[in-house]
């Protein structure tokens, strides 16, 4: 299963950067789009919205705000879920994405990976 960090960040004190960090400890493909260039252990962070295929997951550390450039291109990736952790909730989003027969998950990344819930 490959998952897209979508907020990553090469700063080791932030939750996008842990869970890539744990995402890649249990084995998971990760794939990261932040704001700067950089690497998060040895995931290449994109600055652009790159054509990722095979995406099963697309984990949000944006802000509803910032999500709403997104919409059209998390679709287009037609990931089979997108997870929503604590301060990326967005009713509105949620509503799209359901339109577009994608699951969503309100849920923090970390404790789902932690409790082999992913």
């Amino acid at each position: 299963m490959k998952t897209l960090v979508l907020g990553a960040t090469t700063n080791k004190e932030r939750y996008a950067y842990k869970a890539i960090q744990s995402l890649i400890n249990k084995t998971h493909q990760v794939v990261a789009i932040g704001t700067k260039e950089g690497m998060a252990l040895d995931v290449k962070i994109e600055t652009t919205k790159f054509p990722f295929t095979g995406i099963d997951t697309v984990t949000l550390y944006l802000n509803p705000k910032n999500q709403e450039d997104y919409y059209d291109y998390i679709i287009s990736l037609k990931p089979r879920r997108v997870l929503f952790n604590s301060g990326t909730e967005n009713p509105e989003f949620y509503e799209i994405l359901k339109q577009n027969n994608i699951e969503i998950e309100v849920a923090c990344t970390l404790v789902l990976l932690a409790t082999n819930q992913y």
